[in-house]
């Protein structure tokens, strides 16, 4: 049996993770629809042996801000590609590099996804993953005919029969259905296509999809969200789950919950990766690395991270004075990430922090894993989640993109291979080989 090695993800927000490292002098100003930016990034994260590149995506501009904060910020999808457009590009200037990206089961319908996401893997050689989101905020509801968001029960609801829809629909199609002989005429074997007939409480859905299968059958099936629903849907459907866990002893708790829960469903544990985000800022020496969060800091519009926060809360801080307490937060709506809201309210009240220091944290990491150091120090970090069974990989979130994944790639990445933690060359050519995922039959 080989070896068990970390899994490394990018966490693509075009600046970086900080709400201010568009500021930085030697960030590139047009990033978010610069596509040799993207390219060149892409075959870095290549030629450093990650595992996959996400592009996180939604369909409206986030969070209901203020035109004077959202003006001030690069970092609320105010512009940006659409993913799977961007994602078929880059398929032209990588060979082995996953590309996941993000497609609501609140707005888009099964059909579509499949076809998108299907088409995507074939024409990327089986490098293809879908990050399934349920979409709880307004902006993007109300881009789709919708006046309200639906409750967290029914978008959930919806998405676990969205997602088996298809899944059923990426298999429509034998490995070897397509003859295309020439001699006798016969293009396909009728016998080895499928047709779904699926008739279901939100989806009827004839199919065949005219999509064939790809090399690693279908694409991986990415879970982001902490949430009851979200963890109970991760169990029954993901093969990569994505979550916001600070602490590692909550994040081992999280990790071996949803194993437990996978194996209730008849699956293996070994079925689903748990990839943390994690935020870095990392350079040749802690003391670099604490000089370039400083420097963000101070950057931080106090508006833009006010705002920012209150996103994550569901409830307008804006008001209350930074050097104060948290005030008393509201339950959580169907508007935010419930998951989020409480971890940032837990977080404030354990460490009484000021408002001010808590909008810092969340401008640098989001609510996620947040490591400043150098390149020991990061590795270190690492290997005791790892071991320690509260991650099985990462998915790495720079604070600042521009020379952020550079540093992570010349500093951190060899002293993992040294340690005999991350691979030194690809085990394949898709998403599944890397991942060593089993390929669906």
């Amino acid at each position: 049996m080989s070896k068990r090695q970390i899994k490394l993800g990018l966490f693509l927000l075009p600046t970086g993770q900080h709400v201010a490292a568009w500021r930085l002098p030697e960030t590139v100003a047009d990033m978010h629809m610069n596509a040799a930016y993207y390219a060149e990034l892409a075959r870095e994260l290549e030629a450093a042996k990650f595992d996959l590149l996400f592009l996180a995506d939604g369909d409206g501009i986030h969070g209901g801000w203020p035109l004077e904060a959202l003006s001030h910020t690069a970092n609320r999808v105010v512009a940006q590609f659409e993913p799977l457009t961007l994602l078929s590009a880059l398929s032209q200037h990588t060979s082995h590099v996953g590309l996941v990206a993000t497609a609501s089961t609140t707005y888009y319908d099964p059909y579509r996804v499949a076809r998108l996401f299907g088409s995507l893997d074939v024409l990327n050689g089986g490098r293809s993953g879908w990050n399934v989101v349920t979409t709880a905020n307004t902006d993007s509801s109300e881009n789709f005919g919708y006046t309200e968001t639906p409750s967290a029960q029914e978008r959930y609801d919806r998405a676990e029969e969205f997602v088996e829809v298809v899944k059923g629909l990426w298999r429509s199609w034998d490995e070897d259905a397509f003859i295309r002989n020439k001699e006798t005429g016969e293009f396909f074997d009728p016998s080895k296509l499928h047709r779904l007939d699926h008739q279901g409480k939100h989806f009827t859905v004839k199919g065949p999809l005219n999509v064939p299968r790809s090399p690693q059958g279908h694409p991986v099936i990415v879970q982001a969200g902490s949430s009851g629903p979200g963890k109970a849907l991760a169990a029954r459907t993901a093969e990569i789950v994505f979550t916001a866990q600070p602490d590692k002893k909550k994040a081992q708790d999280f990790y071996s919950e949803i194993k437990a829960l996978a194996e209730t469903h008849g699956r293996s544990p070994d079925d689903l990766k748990i990839m943390p985000g994690m935020g870095v800022t990392v350079a040749e020496t802690e003391e670099e690395a604490k000089a370039k969060v400083a420097e963000l800091e101070a950057l931080i519009d106090p508006v833009v991270g006010l705002t920012h926060l209150s996103s994550f809360l569901g409830f307008d801080v804006t008001g209350y004075p930074v050097d104060g307490p948290l005030p008393e937060i509201p339950e959580a709506s169907a508007k935010i990430i419930q998951s989020r809201q409480k971890l940032f309210i837990d977080m404030a009240r354990d460490e009484n922090l000021t408002l001010r220091e808590t909008y810092i944290r969340a401008s640098v990491s989001k609510g996620h894993l947040n490591v400043v150091g150098g390149p020991t120090q990061v590795a270190d970090l690492m290997e005791e989640w790892f071991a320690d069974k509260a991650a099985d990989g990462f998915n790495v979130m720079p604070s600042a993109m521009t020379g952020g994944i550079a540093n992570f790639a010349r500093l951190v990445v060899p002293e993992l291979q040294r340690r005999g933690l991350f691979r030194e060359e690809y085990e394949g050519t898709t998403l599944r080989e890397n991942l060593g995922l089993k390929c669906p039959e």
